[in-house]
């Protein structure tokens, strides 16, 4: 009986992982792209034109691996077609740097059980392999720290220009874990570090300050920093209330800098109309919270764009009293 279960857990394995592969398949094939056709060289996909390898064995991935490597490159940006396990980035003086999410992939055989090797002996006939499917996960080797030399990747900077100067300053002076990388910009508040794709994703770069300034406003936030609610999931009010919050603090602070980007896209607006439809004294609430925002950030400017900041500030009949 015990060896039945296992057995139908494994067949379930298999059927889950046949499910999960094919349906990212389809969903790839329905936006019109090719997993296996990738767009190396776009400002989506860092890493050279290579088959996937394992960067412990240099043993090269093959089969659906290539393809679920691939799309991990590219969805997430990596500048690299190495891979380790976690153990084998421990095993080479490194390790998987927190708050990183690995790739599944598989490992396919064949096996020949006790069971069919005596029964293949007995009746003298030739023993009935089994197919067997094994996941398991790997990193790639710019999600770990600490490896050798010819093994570490660090994604290249953002060509020279590209970020305004006093944003950069601001960024590297607030001590927020920030990273350059992958496709999407978000915040993670159990591990408090911020990622946002590379200015020459966005059609108009200086629209990545923008988005670089809400994702920080979402980390001030942090229970180290103004400890605001996180507790909203994705689709519930509290969410669309500290989306806004980080949207408002994001003006404040482009508005403080000099930097004029195109307004949000119109993605969060229904959200926010509801929670402002419901609650009138939200959109109160949620100014006050960006401006702490936004003065929290720009408390970190380094000092002389801090006074150049202020002075800016100041109309011209206030200044000639000052």
């Amino acid at each position: 009986m015990a060896r039945m279960d296992r057995a139908a857990r494994r067949t379930g394995d298999r059927t889950n992982f046949y499910d999960d592969i094919t349906n990212k398949i389809i969903a790839e094939l329905e936006d019109g792209r090719l997993p296996w056709v990738q767009p190396w060289g776009t400002a989506a996909a860092k890493a050279p034109l290579a088959m996937p390898r394992n960067a412990a064995t240099s043993r090269q991935y093959s089969g659906i691996n290539v393809l679920i490597l691939w799309g991990a490159v590219i969805q997430h940006g990596f500048p690299s077609q190495q891979w380790l396990t976690f153990r084998q980035a421990l095993s080479l003086g490194g390790n998987v740097r927190k708050g990183e999410h690995g790739t599944t992939v598989v490992y396919a055989d064949r096996f020949v059980p006790d069971d069919e090797k005596r029964r293949a002996r007995e009746a003298g006939e030739e023993a009935t392999a089994i197919p067997f499917l094994k996941r398991f996960t790997v990193f790639n080797a710019a999600q770990c720290e600490g490896l050798p030399e010819n093994l570490a990747v660090e994604a290249p900077p953002p060509a020279s220009g590209m970020i305004e100067p006093r944003v950069e300053a601001l960024i590297r002076a607030t001590g927020i874990d920030f990273r350059i990388g992958g496709s999407r910009a978000f915040y993670v508040p159990a591990h408090n570090y911020v990622q946002v794709p590379p200015p020459q994703a966005y059609f108009e770069p200086i629209n990545w300050h923008r988005t670089a300034l809400h994702e920080l406003g979402h980390a001030t936030g942090h229970a180290s920093r103004l400890g605001r609610d996180f507790s909203g999931a994705f689709g519930t009010k509290k969410y669309a209330f500290e989306e806004l919050v980080a949207e408002m603090n994001a003006a404040f602070c482009c508005a403080s800098l000099g930097i004029v980007p195109t307004v949000r896209h119109a993605d969060y607006i229904g959200s926010w109309l509801e929670v402002l439809r419901e609650d009138n004294r939200a959109i109160v609430r949620a100014a006050s919270q960006a401006s702490k925002a936004a003065d929290w950030l720009l408390a970190h400017l380094p000092e002389a764009d801090a006074g150049d900041r202020l002075e800016a500030s100041i109309p011209d009949c206030d200044r000639r009293a000052a």
